[in-house]
């Protein structure tokens, strides 16, 4: 073991500052009764055309068949719809409904209180330099998770 202390190693510094972000995010969240999520599924559908479990799956970083299960919830709590491809029939892609944006509009409002506070914390000059060492330990981190063996 080294020298330094668990509580200064970066990662475990990241993984306080994730854990207090989704904290935030969650009790936010639940009075709008949205996870994270399903939150997140709303962000990107506002953000072009329909797209696909898959797709979505992917932006959220979850499974296909557990985003399937969340896109049963959210539909059948009127916040999106799902229609079949135009250009693939078993393909089904989803899309907000009105109910969707609105909701999304009035979570998007306090969630981004959070952004704007964190933004209020640092100089412009600190912030540009905050986010490029978040980029490069996210490059770091992303280099460094092994890929499992191909099957």
């Amino acid at each position: 073991m080294g020298e330094t202390p668990v509580e200064e190693y970066l990662c475990t510094r990241i993984r306080r500052a994730e854990q207090a972000l989704m904290a935030h995010h969650e009790a936010v969240l639940r009075g709008y009764g949205l996870t994270m999520t399903q939150y997140t599924v709303l962000l990107a559908l506002s953000r072009g055309d329909g797209q696909s479990g898959a797709q979505l799956a992917r932006a959220c970083g979850v499974s296909q068949q557990s985003m399937a299960t969340v896109l049963n919830g959210m539909q059948a709590k009127g916040l999106i719809t799902r229609s079949a491809s135009a250009t693939h029939a078993k393909v089904m892609i989803a899309a907000p409904t009105g109910a969707g944006r609105d909701l999304l509009d009035r979570a998007y409002d306090e969630v981004i209180v959070l952004e704007r506070a964190l933004t209020d914390r640092f100089s412009p000059d600190e912030h540009q330099q905050f986010c490029a060492f978040l980029d490069r330990a996210t490059a770091t981190l992303t280099e460094q998770t092994p890929t499992p063996p191909a099957r």
